[in-house]
């Protein structure tokens, strides 16, 4: 790691309590460098006095560190597991479901959990809770208005039931709003919600080191309730579950163990 990259992280660890060095440093370096030279900064020095200065800047530097793509029923087969398999093993008798989005993005992901929800299980009722870094992501997804390609994978009977066509834009149903409270989280540094039935986290955690997705992996099963499930990305197979206390129940659904 060169010298200026180096005491570039530490700045913006101390100021803004993001990690880089938790991040693949190749990856991330090639990444936040052309974002640097594209504004015409020649030095990760003044590029780091510049975001502390232009909130402009800094939102564009939050957008580059966090990769934020998504869409309704991403994968739709995985949204069918966890509809006929896995919610009825958390919750075979209804009740209260505790939810956590972690890595939301723009809102598509929790959407489309409270969808689920709403039209399949009508005896639940969840709290969702839906935490991204980025708080510029987060507003979005409070709005809740999305163009028609990000519902491509979403049945066209749940379209029509649950979004408002508004112009080039489709807006989510208030009803799905309310369901929902979206929190500024940070991953690797704030704490994590206690006796979570369900975490959803899908292809964030490539982008981590692997001591950092260790990291994670065992904050997310310490967080879980007793029986409670991790759904993970396509991307994100969890190896050796065991060490973290889950079990693999299904593809990218992790359980946790009894004790």
């Amino acid at each position: 790691m060169s010298d200026d990259y180096h005491l570039f992280t530490e700045n913006i660890y101390m100021k803004f309590g993001i990690d880089l060095k938790q991040y693949k440093e190749a990856q991330m370096k090639r990444r936040l460098t052309s974002l640097r030279d594209k504004r015409g900064f020649h030095d990760f020095q003044k590029y780091y006095i510049a975001l502390t200065k232009e909130t402009e800047l800094l939102h564009e530097f939050m957008d580059r560190i966090t990769i934020n793509v998504s869409e309704f029923y991403r994968n739709p087969k995985r949204w069918e597991v966890l509809k006929d398999t896995i919610i009825p093993l958390i919750k075979p008798n209804q009740g209260e479901l505790k939810i956590w989005s972690a890595a939301c993005s723009t809102g598509e992901e929790p959407y489309s959990i409270a969808i689920l929800l709403k039209e399949y299980f009508p005896g639940i009722q969840p709290t969702i809770l839906a935490t991204d870094i980025d708080e510029k992501v987060l507003e979005r997804a409070k709005t809740g208005a999305y163009l028609e390609q990000a519902l491509k994978d979403l049945p066209k009977s749940l379209k029509q039931k649950y979004f408002t066509k508004n112009g080039e834009l489709f807006e989510v149903d208030p009803t799905l709003k309310r369901l929902i409270n979206f929190k500024k989280h940070n991953l690797l540094e704030d704490n994590y919600p206690k006796n979570v039935d369900l975490i959803v986290c899908r292809n964030v955690l490539i982008y981590f080191t692997d001591q950092a997705k260790d990291k994670i992996y065992h904050n997310f099963a310490t967080s879980l309730s007793q029986n409670g499930v991790l759904f993970v990305g396509s991307t994100e197979q969890i190896f050796s579950p065991n060490k973290f206390g889950l079990k693999l129940i299904d593809t990218f659904f992790y359980q946790k163990e009894d004790k």
